[in-house]
């Protein structure tokens, strides 16, 4: 008895894949095991850069926070010990939009903490 092999659904699964890769560079694009390695690596990136993404903006906010602090005539460790001492329950997420959009809301604060 020949071999039953279902080619409907073994097609359907590699087209599924040769969709998601459509855009890529090279065989990446339309060699069934090369497209597959790449997608499956592209989501292990972007389940890593999710949590990275995070980080990297808490880092661009602290950096804003740090400049217009230091224009203000304080470093941004200082500020942020202030506001705590303060009880001013503030995000950096907040503070790092008035430091860049609200000059002069962020220089207020600062100087109700100094």
């Amino acid at each position: 008895m020949p071999r039953s092999v279902n080619h409907v659904a073994s097609r359907n699964r590699r087209k599924k894949v040769l969709k998601l890769t459509r855009g890529y560079i090279g065989a990446r694009k339309n060699v069934w095991t090369v497209a597959k390695n790449t997608w499956e690596k592209g989501l292990t990136y972007a389940y890593r850069d999710r949590k990275n993404k995070k980080r990297n903006f808490r880092a661009l906010w602290i950096q804003r926070i740090n400049a217009a602090a230091r224009q203000n005539g304080m470093s941004y460790s200082r500020l942020m010990g202030a506001l705590h001492k303060n009880a001013i329950d503030i995000n950096r997420k907040v503070l790092a939009d008035l430091a860049m959009n609200h000059p002069e809301a962020f220089k207020a604060i600062v100087d109700k903490v100094k």
